[in-house]
């Protein structure tokens, strides 16, 4: 017999407890579905939970059986209570988000993902899936005077570079763990390069119209030279077993408009290096600079997509270029054998919808794609489902983003799924 999770909910005072006697709820689009042993994992590692401000929890009652939202506290009436949800730990795709009431005039949720999170005997339980087991961001293995100590190894080394004074911040302020590792030298280094994009996604980190929802990060401010990102790349190659460098981070625009820095830089290091993964993760907007970064030695392209629908693709990317661009960019990769991933954000309750379903499988069988990156759509779930032309009105029964992830298996067999960009030595 399954175990019902406990409601967690938090006081005005960002308090944290369990509600005894109510069951914890998540939801996908508008569907309400229970918390049990068997829909959820003990919280990740390094997971971190949030209040929801302006959101009154969706619970249900132990006593009745049914759905209930809670504005006050049932043990304490003076006492208001929010929703929680769980912002779990890379590696981790959420199959639920927290499920709340909006309250009148609520102001957007900040640039996160929303799992539904709830309580099992001593411990947090959250509505996720783990696709990827590397260690590449466990914080754990990230100490800060590790950090600083290659930090200070690459400033004697390189003076005068800019890009690494930047990624200083990236990973010291800002707590970039790319950043991080480019300075511990592990796995996969950034190479931030553009300071503009071509599209003005609802979720983008570095820069955003909506006064109501602030960046998480400031963009690049200047465009470092091919020399110095070659530099960059260079001591990570050197430093690493199967390095990867890649070109488009969260702290810049499309590397794309940046396409003629970059190819010189590519060019350079491959004058020095055939080893190394050199990666772009790019909206893939500009077929024919993509063609010339391919000829000049870049190994692999991840693409990002809310949904292989182009009316919902439009809606989120809100681009100045065509999602047909996008299309054209994946068929060169493959025509000239570049490892595609898609850098897939997925969202409960639309991701898993029979239409968005259709349109992934499309995709996949006829561009040949080769790896899906399940990455949590950082963005207000419920505002997300209006932007999508009210998606949540259709009444989709959603699929199950654990369903989905193993039909795709069992459908395309030569289809990799994980977190990270992988080396070209995991290249299949």
């Amino acid at each position: 017999m399954s175990l019902n999770a406990t409601a967690a909910v938090a006081g005005e005072n960002g308090e944290i407890f369990e509600l005894e006697g109510y069951h914890a709820v998540g939801m996908a689009g508008e569907y309400l579905y229970p918390l049990k042993d068997k829909n959820t994992i003990v919280l990740p590692e390094y997971s971190e939970l949030m209040l929801l401000p302006g959101r009154s929890p969706v619970v249900i009652n132990g006593d009745t059986g049914e759905y209930e939202i809670l504005e006050y506290n049932p043990f304490n009436p003076d006492e208001k209570i929010f929703a929680v949800s769980a912002f779990n730990s890379p590696g981790h795709v959420m199959t639920l988000n927290s499920a709340y009431y909006e309250s009148e005039n609520c102001l957007p949720l900040p640039l996160f993902s929303y799992g539904a999170v709830g309580f099992i005997g001593d411990d947090f339980v959250s509505a996720a899936y783990q696709v990827d087991f590397e260690e590449r961001q466990n914080l754990s293995l990230m100490p800060l005077d590790k950090i600083e100590e290659g930090l200070a190894e690459k400033i004697e080394k390189y003076p005068k570079n800019r890009l690494i004074y930047h990624l200083k911040k990236c990973a010291l302020q800002w707590g970039c763990p790319a950043a991080k590792n480019f300075f511990l030298s592990r796995y996969e280094a950034p190479l931030p390069t553009s300071r503009v994009c071509n599209a003005n996604c609802l979720g983008c980190i570095s820069f955003q119209k909506n006064k109501h929802i602030s960046s998480c990060q400031n963009r690049i401010n200047f465009t470092p030279s091919p020399k110095e990102i070659a530099e960059v790349a260079l001591s990570h190659i050197e430093a690493v077993e199967k390095p990867v460098v890649s070109f488009g981070q969260g702290c810049e625009g499309d590397p794309l408009l940046a396409g003629d820095t970059i190819l010189s830089a590519v060019k350079l290091i491959r004058e020095k290096t055939c080893k190394g993964t050199i990666n772009i993760n790019t909206n893939a907007s500009l077929p024919f600079m993509m063609t010339r970064l391919f000829d000049a030695g870049v190994n692999s392209i991840r693409v990002s997509l809310n949904s292989a629908v182009k009316e919902y693709y439009m809606k989120y990317f809100r681009p100045s270029y065509k999602f047909e661009d996008v299309l054209e960019t994946i068929k060169t990769a493959k025509d000239k054998n570049i490892h595609v991933s898609l850098n897939y954000l997925n969202i409960p309750g639309f991701t898993d919808t029979e239409p968005e379903m259709e349109a992934l499988f499309y995709l996949i069988e006829n561009y040949n794609i080769d790896f899906i990156q399940w990455r949590n759509l950082n963005y207000d779930p419920k505002l997300y489902l209006r932007e999508m032309n009210n998606f949540a009105d259709k009444k989709l029964k959603p699929f199950g983003i654990i369903s989905l992830i193993e039909l795709l298996k069992k459908e395309f067999i030569s289809l990799n799924h994980g977190y990270f960009n992988p080396p070209k030595e995991n290249f299949k």
